[in-house]
């Protein structure tokens, strides 16, 4: 595996997009595009960030090797199965605003979505301290789940920013929403490590610039 496969790989299993990517590293997304496929490469800098990045060393990271055990397992497989079915389902229910079932547990909010062979299911407690989880079942075998908690730390939380934030879930990182988002003076932030088989991350809401809200979640594949 050359060079440019390496850091396609690493951006995926890292739960990147290009654009992300770019952001992170203050490049444009053309700039990472043309890493990727070896027409260009980074500078040193730009190298140590992505070695930083990835916690794989320099001379792993440039050198090819036959097999540097970063292929896409059993998880990214698991992904490409159920990414496009996992946003619909969080579109469609807490994000979108969506009618809750009954409940599975004494005062638990517990939301469901369903698509042929495939099933969602989020249940979560509490309201400004919450904590809860989210699965998917295909053919009635779990095959997904991420345990979050979080709270509102300040005022002016508002929990339709929120939804909206969450809704704008991107494909290459479906766990909440996406890296940024922001809506009048409020900002979104989320930050993920690992990959969609085993990943933890957090997520925080700033509303000029004071932090009123965090949630810690983490999650992966299960068999």
């Amino acid at each position: 595996m050359n060079m440019a496969e390496k850091l396609q790989v690493l951006r995926k299993n890292k739960g990147l997009s290009q654009e992300e990517l770019a952001e992170l590293l203050s490049v444009s997304r053309q700039a990472v595009g043309k890493w990727e496929y070896g027409q260009s490469y980074p500078d040193l800098d730009k190298l140590i960030q992505l070695s930083e990045l990835y916690s794989i060393s320099l001379d792993r990271l440039v050198k090819d090797q036959g097999d540097c055990n970063l292929q896409i397992g059993e998880g990214e497989r698991v992904r490409e199965d159920i990414t496009d079915f996992l946003i619909r389902a969080k579109r469609a229910c807490y994000a979108g605003h969506g009618q809750e079932v009954g409940a599975s547990r004494h005062n638990s909010h517990d939301l469901e979505y369903r698509e042929d062979d495939l099933y969602y299911y989020d249940t979560y407690l509490g309201s400004e301290c919450f904590g809860g989880e989210e699965a998917v079942w295909k053919s009635d075998n779990p095959i997904w789940c991420m345990n979050y908690c979080g709270r509102v730390t300040g005022e002016h939380f508002s929990g339709d920013f929120l939804k909206a934030a969450l809704a704008a879930v991107p494909y290459d990182m479906p766990y909440r929403g996406p890296a940024l988002f922001q809506s009048g003076s409020y900002t979104y932030h989320c930050k993920v490590e690992g990959n969609f088989g085993w990943y933890q991350g957090c997520e925080e809401i700033l509303h000029e610039r004071i932090k009123i809200y965090e949630c810690y979640f983490h999650g992966g594949t299960i068999r």
